[in-house]
């Protein structure tokens, strides 16, 4: 259990853990920033007043409270006192979202409770689509069903880039995807799926032994891969951020889908969370030695790895100073289509490369797993372009993350690998 919290018992460094910040309007029309905990180890949702946001930044470990003080007048021009910002501290830490023993308390009982489950439970259902499995395939079948479709690939399928965004933005992208793709995954036997870690650490590529369950039943979890994949990886490293599997939602609303898309049938699965890149030698021979290992492991099997990755996501709500009109939508759309066509290639490091020259100013959350994919895939697949959307990212329509579904097939000889 979780250490008490005693008086004034707080960090004297305080560290935010990292969150899902967002800005909301109060009932007293003054802006809040809310603070939610992505692993739900915090039983509440704090709202923090405007004035006091910039405090949340300077929260990193490195400053004792005075110091606080001092940093954040300096930044603002505005006072604060020793006092508001102990209380603040103490909130911070009885929720839990701070750094430190009542964290990792929490952290080590609910992993715990994690991995003694017969399976990982949906942790969307009920709040992104119906836990009913009845309700949730009448969704999806009028969703297939007004989405219209192409033909599906003639040539044996090898990838599907699939969005994680929810379904109340996404659903017609996930239904002609997955309707596109239905036909041609009847009969494969092993599903790689890559999902963005939206807390996961640099480099970071965290597996777990642990099933996934739909509201149809559960696809299990290769164990062997896993065990094969964690001794490359180290242990240590593979499992250190294993409770992100608990909550995150971008395997989860793949997975779904691909689920029904398999008419039920149970295929086991390879999920694995993947991290922000590292630009590090030592990480990229890791990241070799991993997709190395595991292409050894799919030999001989009809396996298709799924991408579970969004794309740009711009505008006032994710830090940009200019809102996004239409000629800047315009252009996000030929951007993000022109990194597309990298990506239908199979060009893995074109892709990393357009970003990187960019500075990745799309912040295209998608970016690791996309990348892995491709290189698993390596440079023998055509993608086809299935559908592109731009989704409302904000009340006003100004900001927008950028969504796509893509199916990667093997090549045909002397094709050149542009989408179709």
């Amino acid at each position: 259990m979780p250490l008490p919290l005693k008086g004034e018992d707080f960090p004297l460094f305080p560290k935010l853990r990292p969150l899902d910040l967002r800005w909301v309007s109060g009932p007293d029309g003054r802006s809040y920033l809310t603070l939610r905990d992505p692993l739900r180890l915090a039983r509440q949702t704090l709202l923090i007043p405007a004035d006091l946001a910039p405090l949340l930044g300077l929260m990193d470990g490195s400053r004792d409270i005075p110091t606080l003080c001092a940093a954040f007048t300096l930044r603002t021009g505005l006072p604060l006192s020793v006092t508001r910002v102990q209380a603040l501290v103490a909130q911070l830490e009885r929720a839990l979202l701070l750094e430190g023993p009542r964290f990792q308390a929490a952290w080590q009982e609910a992993l715990e409770g994690y991995r003694r489950a017969p399976y990982r439970p949906p942790a969307m259902a009920g709040t992104v689509y119906p836990p009913d499995p009845e309700a949730l395939e009448r969704l999806f079948r009028r969703a297939w069903e007004g989405a219209g479709g192409d033909s599906p690939p003639t040539l044996p399928l090898r990838g599907i880039l699939s969005p994680h965004i929810d379904y109340q933005r996404g659903l017609p992208v996930y239904a002609k995807t997955w309707g596109v793709a239905r036909p041609a995954l009847q009969d494969v036997e092993t599903v790689v799926v890559l999902g963005t870690d939206h807390q996961g650490r640099p480099g970071g590529l965290t597996l777990t032994r642990q099933h996934y369950a739909t509201p149809w039943g559960v696809l299990p979890t290769d164990a062997t891969m896993v065990d094969a994949l964690a001794e490359v990886l180290t242990p240590d490293a593979a499992f250190a951020q294993e409770l992100h599997h608990a909550g995150e939602h971008s395997i989860e609303l793949a997975v779904v889908w691909l689920h029904y898309a398999l008419g039920g049938r149970s295929v086991p699965l390879l999920p694995v969370l993947c991290g922000p890149l590292s630009p590090s030698p030592a990480e990229e021979r890791r990241l070799e030695a991993f997709i190395t290992t595991l292409q050894a492991l799919l030999r001989g099997k009809r396996w298709v790895v799924v991408a579970a990755g969004d794309l740009a996501h711009v505008g006032p709500a994710f830090g940009d100073t200019l809102p996004y009109d239409l000629l800047g939508k315009a252009r996000l759309k030929e951007a993000d289509l022109a990194l597309l066509d990298l990506v239908a290639r199979g060009d893995a490091e074109g892709f990393l490369r357009t970003l990187q020259e960019e500075q990745d100013r799309r912040k295209v959350c998608g970016l690791s797993c996309i990348y892995l994919a491709l290189r698993l895939l390596g440079k023998g697949v055509q993608g086809h372009l299935v559908d592109y959307a731009q989704c409302p990212a904000d009340e006003r329509g100004t900001s927008v993350v950028s969504i796509a579904g893509l199916l990667w097939r093997a090549r045909p000889p002397g094709d050149g690998g542009s989408m179709v």
